[in-house]
């Protein structure tokens, strides 16, 4: 029985690592894309450069407790931890895969589809990170003055654990929004306006907790989206508490399970109200 299971693992496991390997050369077609993006992903860096210098004219004034370094250094972290986590038009793919009928060839065979799209998420981003990690350090050895890193072991690690749940909850979010292509022809518009939101409520635009009241960021800390991109780099700054870690690693892994069990529920809706045309 034992041996049976392990075959079954071991069978599965490959499985998957095939499906990754596909997607490792299907995304390094378009690497020159990926290095283009990074590249001209500076640009908006270079005006929150000049933006955060021109509000701190005074070096030694503090905002919220973030000074002038804190501040750059919160942006420079920012554009790694995006290009390590944030999918890359996942959810379109898999909105035009239902829509064309592409899933029809789950629908046959013994392929977890989620398994699937995750396991060349993974691929994606991996490949992503390769073909861009040299123009990103190449700017934080540019702006390493600015840099303020973590001198706790404790917080590199928590900031790595958040790093990889942050990445697996924009993943289960792109993917539940994008299911909604079994009800709607266009998914646009609703996954534009969760990436406005996201925006704003993520941690994009500032530092959440010294520059929004205590009301509103309490209350934000209760949706998924400060646990994208604010949480991993709030550990990593050292700027918030060992109760607040703990907790935002609770609601961290709570949001991933609930958009897993969204993303399994409305799967299985969706696949009874699909209809199979096409590939």
């Amino acid at each position: 029985m034992k041996m049976n299971l392990w075959s079954a693992g071991s069978r599965m496991t490959s499985k998957y690592l095939h499906v990754m390997g596909i997607g490792f050369q299907n995304t390094f077609v378009y690497r020159w894309n990926f290095l283009l993006r990074v590249v001209f992903g500076c640009i908006p860096l270079m005006g929150t450069f000049y933006l955060w210098n021109s509000v701190y004219r005074d070096p030694s004034v503090e905002i919220g407790g973030y000074g002038l370094h804190a501040m750059i250094s919160y942006f420079l972290m920012l554009v790694l931890l995006d290009s390590l986590t944030s999918p890359t038009e996942d959810d379109f793919q898999i909105a035009a895969e239902i829509r064309e009928g592409l899933i029809n060839q789950f629908l046959l065979k013994p392929m977890d589809y989620l398994a699937y799209r995750f396991s060349l998420f993974c691929s994606s981003r991996l490949i992503y990170t390769a073909i861009t990690i040299l123009p990103v350090l190449a700017v934080l050895w540019w702006m390493r003055h600015y840099l303020v890193l973590p001198a706790s072991p404790a917080a590199w690690a928590c900031a790595a654990l958040a790093t990889l749940l942050s990445a697996t909850l924009q993943f289960l979010m792109a993917y539940c929004f994008a299911l909604m292509a079994f009800w709607i022809l266009d998914v646009s518009a609703p996954i534009f306006m969760v990436y406005s939101i996201e925006y704003l409520a993520g941690g994009h635009l500032f530092p959440l907790k010294p520059l929004l009241p205590e009301g509103v960021y309490n209350a934000l800390m209760l949706t998924p989206f400060p646990y994208e991109y604010w949480f991993p780099l709030g550990i990593f700054q050292e700027s918030l508490s060992s109760h607040e870690i703990a907790m935002g690693f609770v609601f961290q892994i709570l949001w991933c399970g609930i958009f897993y069990g969204i993303a399994r529920w409305t799967w299985a809706r969706g696949i009874r109200h699909y209809t199979a045309v096409g590939g």
